[in-house]
């Protein structure tokens, strides 16, 4: 991955991150909701694991976010 692109998708990690604290939602309560474990959140948020642009809708639904949001 180039560095241009690993610097995007930090701040998307990031984003995806601010949006859950600001739903007030814990990464177990996410998990729940996805019906995926906590880890799944977990290795996301620390970039251990990519996001796919699925994925990243269904937090964008559940963070009441709208996908730009997660891109900008």
């Amino acid at each position: 991955m180039t560095k241009k692109y690993e610097v995007k998708y930090q701040k998307l990690i990031q984003r995806l991150r601010q949006a859950r604290l600001e739903a007030g939602l814990t990464q177990v309560d996410v998990g729940k909701k996805l019906k995926k474990p906590q880890a799944y959140v977990s290795k996301i948020e620390r970039g251990e694991r990519r996001v796919d642009v699925v994925e990243l809708d269904e937090f964008s639904k559940l963070y009441r976010k709208p996908l730009e949001y997660f891109l900008k």
